[in-house]
């Protein structure tokens, strides 16, 4: 078995997605360990869970301003001293800047609330209400220097319904995100993962 990849886990807000992943790492179904987390956001409730398991974290506030090639570099420096292998943005509100994107290249993976290319950057949900899309779903996808533009590892499809509204179909679309978002996590732990251009195959 492949050595455990030591993982970074962004986040802002409720941490769902971490949580998700957290509990397969816990079981033992993914061949890693979460080593730290990153907010921007101190009052993200999702930094309970890292609390509560005795992850190391740590809020680094982004505020007006700021020079964001600045902020993530030292965010970069920081996880050095961590050895991480992955970093997974998990409801992080942030936009990379192009430093940390080129020094863990192809080790960033981020989920989206649509089926990419469809509707990037935020309120995904209600651009596919608004178009009248029949199907959304989530994307799990390596992060590139675009928004939203990187390679596609995972998607799940999530039909959408008449009476839909934003929060009605965020939470079936987040049910699936926490199926797919592990299963790509797990993937990448397991070397599973091989990028040829804009196209991820998974190897038996």
């Amino acid at each position: 078995m492949p050595e455990k990849k030591r993982i970074a886990v962004f986040i802002s807000g409720r941490g769902s997605n971490f949580k998700s992943i957290l509990d397969h790492v816990q079981k033992g179904d993914i061949n890693g360990e979460i080593v730290v987390v990153i907010s921007d956001n101190p009052q993200a409730k999702g930094l309970d869970y890292a609390r509560e398991n005795n992850i190391h974290f740590r809020v680094f506030e982004f505020n007006r301003g700021v020079n964001r090639d600045k902020y993530f570099e030292e965010i970069v420096n920081y996880l050095e001293g961590f050895g991480v292998d992955l970093i997974l943005l998990a409801g992080f509100m942030r936009v990379l800047s192009s430093n940390i994107i080129r020094r863990y290249k192809n080790r960033i993976i981020n989920i989206h609330p649509a089926l990419l290319p469809s509707f990037p950057g935020t309120h995904a949900q209600r651009q596919a209400l608004e178009y009248g899309v029949k199907v959304s779903g989530c994307t799990v996808h390596f992060v590139d220097e675009g928004v939203d533009t990187g390679p596609i590892i995972i998607q799940e499809a999530v039909e959408v319904l008449d009476t839909d509204t934003e929060e009605t179909l965020a939470a079936r679309i987040l049910e699936k995100e926490h199926i797919a978002y592990p299963r790509a996590v797990k993937l990448f732990c397991d070397n599973k993962l091989k990028i040829d251009g804009r196209r991820v195959f998974i190897q038996d």
